[in-house]
């Protein structure tokens, strides 16, 4: 059974005061008018219950409908948040295995280079008693050092 409408609602209870009206003023001939004004009465009550209990659930639905964009704004807020501050994290460890790989880079240059230092000493010690020429990039070299 579908629930009528809000202008049947309004009907119905101006009918019902309409017949509580009438049933009042014939109450000198009717022996049965407090029955009926008490039947009339909760009637009435009923179907302003009813409106009342409509009234509350269209605001609820309103307002969760007038909402819904706002909470759906937020949520994507909370989760954008989220994001950034997982690839914050992300970067930050990044940062620090690329800082550990560039301290390992630089080692190994330093390493690289004393050796070429140390193995080149040899040669350098034999040119020199040979009275060999440095050539010019092995003397830059030698200043740079």
């Amino acid at each position: 059974m579908s629930e009528p409408g809000g202008h049947e609602l309004l009907s119905e209870w101006r009918r019902l005061m309409d017949s509580l009206v009438d049933s009042a003023t014939s109450a000198a001939s009717r022996s049965q008018i407090p029955r009926d004004l008490l039947k009339v009465s909760q009637r009435q009550l009923e179907l302003l219950g009813e409106v009342i209990e409509r009234e509350r659930r269209l605001q609820g639905e309103l307002a969760a409908a007038v909402t819904a964009p706002l909470d759906a704004v937020f949520d994507l807020l909370e989760e954008a948040g989220e994001s950034l501050r997982l690839q914050a994290e992300t970067l930050e460890t990044a940062g620090r295995a690329l800082q550990e790989t560039a301290g390992l880079m630089k080692r190994q240059a330093e390493r690289f280079e004393r050796s070429v230092a140390a193995l080149r000493q040899p040669a350098e010690l034999a040119k020199a008693a040979a009275g060999a020429k440095r050539s010019r990039k092995q003397a830059g070299a030698r200043r740079a050092i």
